[in-house]
């Protein structure tokens, strides 16, 4: 029968190791197989369109607007507040066939019978080009921040928890990716900024375990690799318990309370808190386990100096 606590006092995490683990193999291959016969609801900073900005002179009801947007110029329109209730942002899909100036002047039209004083602040235009560059560059950035991680982490920690603390990076960033294509939604430039933030929280947080298992390593002589890393868990519980409670408090506020314009980028943190804080135990911790690390793999390399074969052999 497994005990929660050791002799030692520490909390045996491990016990629970397999079956979560198993869990995670199960929301990986998901999130992949959801990408891949669904793919992602990318926004029109990915796909191209029009963005027009409004001022209305009274709070603006956004079901009405969206309701005026019927045409075919307009179909797919993404109405969105922008600030304030008076300001309102109108994102517009490339149309084939369909020039943008069609598709402003048929939103002014149906915006001007809600309200005459309505305020055309700005209008952008971007490209199908450009928004598939961008898709491009930002997979890339998200891959080259994976990569500069992993040889970070190379020259850092011994290969083996190097190893563990990158396939929970890419755990954590599969299954946040895999949630927004299950439910489809909108992939945009701040979900990216999210993903991107998801990576660096994971890393702090599988860094300082990582950190105490090293130290533990060296001073638990007689203990496990096991009871090492439930005593560092342990250990950094309370630390890792403040962090995500406070982090928590700001994004489950940025969700309620940010608008639109943040709202994807609140659901990837919150998904990225909840799978980064457990795949810092349950992947990156008990990879390593199983990659066979143990203390002979932490002690420092032994460096002789010059001279030293023949100081021993004079005395």
């Amino acid at each position: 029968m497994f005990q929660i606590l050791n002799i030692k006092g520490s909390v045996n995490f491990l016990r629970h190791a397999i079956p979560i683990s198993i869990l995670s193999v199960i929301l990986v291959l998901g999130s992949l197989g959801s990408l891949a016969t669904k793919g992602i609801n990318w926004g029109l900073d990915f796909t191209g369109g029009t963005v027009v900005e409004l001022e209305f002179s009274n709070s603006a009801n956004l079901t009405v607007i969206r309701n005026g947007l019927t045409t075919d110029e307009t179909d797919g329109a993404v109405v969105q507040n922008f600030g304030s209730s008076r300001d309102i942002l109108i994102r517009l899909p490339v149309k084939e066939g369909i020039k943008s100036d069609v598709q402003v002047a048929q939103v002014m039209d149906a915006v001007t019978l809600l309200d005459p004083a309505v305020i055309q602040k700005r209008v952008e235009f971007v490209g199908p080009q450009v928004g598939k560059e961008l898709a491009e560059q930002g997979g890339l950035a998200v891959l080259v921040a994976l990569i500069c991680i992993l040889i970070y982490v190379s020259f850092r920690f011994e290969w083996r928890l190097a190893l563990g603390s990158v396939t929970a990076l890419a755990h954590d960033v599969i299954i946040t990716l895999g949630v927004f294509s299950l439910f489809q939604l909108e992939f945009d430039l701040t979900v990216l900024a999210g993903v991107l933030t998801v990576v660096g929280y994971s890393l702090n947080d599988t860094i300082v375990v990582f950190d105490r298992i090293r130290e533990n390593f060296l001073k638990m002589r007689k203990s496990s690799p096991e009871e090492v890393v439930n005593t560092s868990i342990t250990q950094t519980m309370s630390r890792t318990i403040i962090t995500t409670a406070t982090t928590l408090v700001v994004v489950i506020a940025l969700f309620l309370k940010g608008g639109t314009m943040i709202h994807g980028f609140a659901t990837a943190l919150l998904m990225g808190i909840f799978v980064g804080t457990f795949s810092s135990i349950y992947v990156a911790s008990f990879l390593a386990i199983k990659l066979g690390i143990n203390r002979e793999h932490m002690m420092p390399v032994e460096i002789e100096k010059e001279g030293a074969d023949q100081d021993k052999l004079m005395s």
